[in-house]
């Protein structure tokens, strides 16, 4: 998996030595819970998330160019999202540390997957949601440029073992090319 870089971040694969810094984040209840994910108990519990969850293909830690991660940012491809079956369509999903909320680092990481999903991935669409209540993910997609597709009522939310309302968005290959800056 490769590198990517933007003005202020670099996205590189988890690595399982960032146990303790993903830790520091992941353990704040406001970080996970809007997302659908619970907060993390310990750093072990953050390095067994590094290896079943975040080792995944096009997910990559968000760097400060120091190269600390303070988040997360992903693409899920064919076979592990639900909102779609395409090869050519993926999911975006993100997330990042409390004390780094509202300084736009979020939607520039995921401008940054956005490209790479599109002109070296090949993609035509990309896919992302958000629950009821979490504006700051809704936000994040409007300034992506991401348009509203539909409403989930009573969405299994497994890892929270409750259901909950989500929304469901799309950006299209020639609307990221327009909206792109």
């Amino acid at each position: 998996m490769k590198i990517l870089e933007t003005q202020r971040l670099i996205l590189r694969p988890w690595q399982e030595s960032d146990a303790k810094s993903l830790y520091e984040y992941a353990k704040d209840p406001d970080v996970g819970y809007p997302a659908g994910w619970p907060a993390h108990t310990s750093v072990e519990n953050s390095r067994q998330i590094i290896r079943d969850v975040l080792s995944a293909a096009e997910t990559y830690a968000v760097c400060l160019k120091d190269g600390k991660p303070i988040g997360s940012v992903g693409l899920k491809l064919k076979g592990h999202t639900d909102m779609t079956d395409r090869e050519d369509e993926c999911e975006l999903g993100y997330w990042i540390g409390k004390p780094f909320w509202g300084q736009g680092l979020i939607p520039e990481a995921s401008r940054e997957l956005l490209r790479h999903a599109f002109e070296e991935l090949g993609m035509r669409a990309v896919w992302c949601g958000y629950y009821e209540g979490n504006e700051k993910s809704r936000r994040v997609q409007q300034k992506l440029g991401f348009v509203y597709q539909y409403t989930t009522h009573d969405l299994k939310v497994t890892l929270l073992n409750e259901k909950r309302t989500g929304h469901t968005s799309l950006l299209t290959k020639e609307r990221w090319e327009q909206f792109k800056e």
